[in-house]
This record gives structure tokens, sequence and C-alpha cells, in this order.
């Protein structure tokens, strides 16, 4: 045990109805970064809280040595200061008298930036005005800047943009060779064959086996109890009807029954703001044709209702899309309370059945519909989120990343479950940071940049390198 950075042993731990751990045992070394992998709902978020002291074990024993810093999946920022007044939160410039010398924030926080690569943001910025991606970069540089011994992250890259988690791999190596202790999570498994020196996988909250070696596809057996014969479904092909037709700026969309249209292109390239603005939460108001009729969408409102059934599932399903203290029940009615209602009065057991049969066809891990969502795991809560527009019987759906923060058998679960929509003549907008996704998963391809198409791709493209390098070339058709 003297060889350890961190040992934890025999755990348990359980919340309400569900054991999230089971005797589980965890260890990782002075300079070694060590991933923990494992499906959503595996317990590994949880081992991290009791490492950390956040969650305190029912059973068990565990002993952290050296100085501790971590980063959770679920931001800390405060989002109305800025990211000076967030990252000096605790640390802040005083003077002689122990107060806080306000007008050395942003000079001290600008070279903290500096001092770990990131000249691009302004620390006078209001951290609510930043895009997700921007946020977990400032968390994790708060982090980084407590020159830790014991460094762990929980999914630190499933908000980045790929030149971010190079950003992030180069400091994880950096702390190694400090002799510093990184334990991660992630569902990217090739970022975890990149950078960890061992791997632990747990399943079901228990240790399963701890390896240097390990391959995408005994890692997926080991942690879900089943082997993935491919990775991406086979596409049926599109229709000839055209469900969705937009302007958008400078973006024409065309999206037709049973087609999946990619959205690719560098981060930033103006991708959110069309899918935001199709569902009516954007700033333009543009004129939409859904099914062959002119249509007006001024508000979300008017994007979910019945003729129209355009449902939009973001990236941040924590802060746009679940309602987390509400039961899972609620949260996948919510969009279908009008259908199930009588005189204002709800059909409870019209809404059980629905609700009961979205939760078996997804496989949603909860021990009861009444739980709260946000004691879901991640993948299972955006289960939740997709379920709630399936409820609606959406026929456009706008896919923003949806399988960010999810493990790879739950993503596998996703294209499988995307691919079949589609063949039953959804039409689906999807994007994703993850670029391989767009190259394999879609019938054809736009690639943004500044707020305009640069390039039209048929697919399924196949090589994301493809998509990047369209990106940074003039409009073509390919």
């Amino acid at each position: 045990m003297d060889t350890y950075a961190v040992h934890a042993e025999g755990v348990d731990r359980s919340f309400g109805g569900v054991r999230a751990l089971r005797g589980a045992s965890f260890a990782a070394r002075p300079g070694e970064i060590h991933a923990l992998a494992g499906e959503n709902g595996a317990g590994k978020s949880t081992m991290i809280k009791v490492l950390c002291g956040l969650v305190k074990p029912d059973r068990g024993t565990v002993r952290v040595t050296g100085r501790l810093a971590t980063a959770f999946q679920e931001l800390s920022l405060l989002p109305d200061l800025t990211i000076a007044e967030n990252l000096l939160l605790h640390d802040p410039p005083r003077g002689r008298l122990g107060l806080v010398v306000r007008r050395r924030l942003v000079p001290v926080a600008k070279e903290v930036l500096h001092e770990h690569g990131i000249d691009d943001l302004d620390p006078r910025t209001v951290t609510r005005d930043l895009s997700v991606a921007h946020r977990q970069v400032v968390e994790l540089v708060r982090v980084l800047a407590t020159r830790p011994e014991v460094l762990i992250l929980d999914e630190p890259t499933a908000a980045l943009q790929e030149q971010q988690v190079a950003w992030l791999a180069e400091h994880m190596r950096r702390l190694r060779a400090e002799g510093c202790c990184v334990v991660f999570t992630s569902h990217r498994w090739r970022e975890i064959e990149a950078l960890a020196d061992r791997v632990t996988v747990f399943r079901n909250g228990t240790h399963v086996t701890t390896r240097e070696r390990l391959t995408e596809s005994e890692a997926v057996t080991l942690m879900s109890g089943r082997t993935l014969d491919a990775t991406y479904p086979p596409l049926a092909p599109p229709g000839d009807t055209v469900a969705l037709e937009a302007r958008v700026g400078d973006v024409e969309v065309k999206l037709h029954r049973g087609e999946i249209l990619g959205i690719g292109g560098l981060a930033g390239q103006g991708q959110r703001e069309l899918f935001l603005t199709l569902f009516g939460a954007g700033r333009q108001k543009p004129a939409v044709t859904v099914g062959g009729t002119a249509r007006t969408i001024r508000k979300p409102k008017d994007a979910i209702r019945a003729g129209i059934g355009i449902a939009y599932v973001p990236e941040d399903r924590k802060a746009e899309g679940l309602l987390l203290p509400m039961s899972v029940r609620d949260n996948l009615a919510l969009a279908t309370l009008e259908r199930r209602s009588v005189a204002g009065f709800v059909r409870r057991a019209a809404e059980h059945r629905a609700v009961r049969d979205i939760v078996d066809r997804l496989a949603v891990r909860t021990a009861s519909t009444g739980h709260p969502v946000g004691t879901l795991s991640g993948g299972n809560q955006q289960k939740v989120l997709m379920g709630r527009w399936l409820l609606s019987g959406a026929e456009v759906l706008l896919l923003f990343d949806v399988t960010r923060g999810v493990d790879a058998a739950t993503k596998h679960d996703f294209y499988a479950l995307v691919a079949d929509l589609a063949a039953q003549g959804r039409a689906v907008l999807l994007y994703s940071s993850e670029t391989e996704e767009i190259a394999h998963l879609c019938h054809r391809v736009l690639v943004m940049r500044e707020g305009r198409v640069a390039a039209e791709l048929e697919g399924p493209v196949g090589d994301a390198e493809l998509i990047v390098a369209a990106a940074m070339r003039e409009r073509e058709h390919v």
C-alpha cells in the first residue's frame, strides 16, 4: 500500500435503493497516468467522489497520499463571475491588510492562463457567456494551477474539442514526469490508449481488472458483458421527400425523410447557432418549410407543436435539457403533457404506460421512474432526454453532440437508435464533436466554416480526415 498514491479497498456505497459500489477496489501509483473505465453507471464517478472525500463510503478503507486536486464532470464554476474571479476564487491577490486587490485579478488570471498555454480567453469574460468547452478549460486550468501531487479528472475531455484534448494531454504527461499520480475517466478509447499507463475496468460497481494493455473490444466486453459486432450500423437509403428546408444566414439546409445529415467542421463555426435557430431558440427567425408547408418558428414551442414536430437534444443535458430534481417520469413526459391531459388533469395511467415503454425500449437504468433524473448516470440521463422526444413523435430530430460523455457500449446503442429512427422515416440533423461519428453515421455531410457551408460531402464519408480537410478549403461538392 505504501507504493500507492491512492488506494481504496472493499468500498461499498448506496444511494437510496441503488448500490453504486459493491466491495470495490482501486489503486494508482505516483508517476503514472491511470485510466478508470466502465459503462455509465458502473461506479466510476462514485469512486472518484469517495477518493476525494466528497462522498463517504458505507464501508471500506480509502487512503490518498499527497496534495489532491479534482475536476468533476459537473462543472463547479460560478456562472455569474468572470473567468478571473473563478480562477482566483480560493486564492485571490491580497494587499497588506489581507483584503482582496480587485485591480490585480485580471493581470494575475491572465498570467495563470498564459502559464498553462491559454491565450485566447479574456479573463474579464463572464463565465456563463463561454461555450461548454471553454468552461471546461477554465475548470481544468484552475485545478492544474494548484500543482497537485494527485490529480483526478472525471470525464475531462467530454466537452473538449480535439485541439483542447491535445492541450490537456500535454499537461497530463508533464505532471506524470514530475511524479504526479493522474487518474482520469474517459469514454473515448483512443485517449485511454494514448495516455494511460494502466487501465482499471469497473462493472456494476465492482473492480473487474487492471491491465497495462487493453484493446477497445476487450474493454467493451469486460465493461458490458457483451461484444460489439460493428461500431457503426448500416444505413438504409434516405427517401426523396423533403422533411425540412430552411435558410439560416448563409447556410441552406435541405433534409429528407429517412436521412441523417451531418454538420461537420471545426468547433465554433456556427453549428450550435444553426441548431438553436432551427429550434426557435436562436436570435434569427428564419423561414422554414416543414413537410412542404411554410412555417414560422419564433420559439421552441412553435417547433415542438403538432404539425411541425422538430425536437432538439442539446450537448449540455444538465443545463439545457433536463430538470435534475424532477423524476425520470416527469422529465420523459414533459413535452407531451397536453396529449395525456383532460380538463387540465394528467391521465396518470396513460403517462405511466408511455414512460414505461420508452424506459424499456431505451434500457434506461433506474430503480424507479419516480427517482430524480439527477441520480442517474450521464448515459442514462441522455437516454431520458432522447426518450422525451421519441414520446413526442417528432419527425425532425436535431441531435447536437448527443454522445458526449457516453460510454462505448451506450454509444453503440445510440448509433443503432439513430439509424433505426432514420430507417423509420425520421429526418435527423446530427452534429458531433467526434468527427468519426459524422464520417460514419451520416448519409451526407455539410462542413461549416465561419458560419457558412465550406463543403458538401456525400456519405458515409468513412474518413474523418476528409471532413477536417474540407473545413480548411473553399466550398466544393464532392
